[in-house]
């Protein structure tokens, strides 16, 4: 299983449920890497989204505690072995966890892949991902030249899961 997200200088990922910043390379290569594909969020993550719908051209599995919450056509399951369960229907390649942080954490020892977009700032934040540097589990395995988005500056970073 692949994750995909964007962090800070320290990790950080978001702020108030919403994302830090949004860099159009970073939403494309999102796009693309999730297009036809996977994706596995929690409830809030959802939320943040246009009119709170599930991503058009990928198979969403929400994960909530609400028995009663509607997914607007994404799978709902609600619990961490429930979401563990759906995904075992689709290619290990195929599927995507995309936060937020407390499905990160929970799905991360279940990922062999992070597709993580280094953004060279330090926002204030509220929400943080595991930092894969300090994780003896994890090396870099590729990373794109660094890349500007008007004075912020970035890179596309590959880790692995050793194995």
């Amino acid at each position: 299983m692949n994750l995909i997200v964007a962090v800070d200088q320290n990790w950080a990922i978001g702020k108030d449920n919403k994302l830090l910043v949004s860099i159009p390379a970073d939403m494309k290569m999102f796009r693309e890497e999730t297009s036809g594909k996977v994706v596995v969020l929690g409830r809030k993550t959802l939320e943040t989204f246009p009119n709170g719908l599930p991503l058009k051209n990928r198979t969403n599995i929400v994960i909530t505690k609400n028995p009663d919450f509607d997914g607007k056509g994404a799978i709902v399951v609600h619990s961490i072995e429930e979401a563990l369960e759906e995904v075992k229907k689709y290619p290990s390649e195929d599927v995507y966890c995309i936060g937020g942080d407390s499905i990160y954490k929970q799905m991360l020892p279940y990922c062999d892949t992070a597709h993580v977009t280094r953004i060279d700032f330090a926002y204030e934040a509220d929400s943080y991902f595991p930092n894969l540097d300090e994780d003896e589990d994890w090396e870099i395995t590729a990373e794109s030249e660094e890349q500007t988005y008007f004075d912020l500056e970035y890179q596309f970073v590959k880790y692995e899961r050793k194995k």
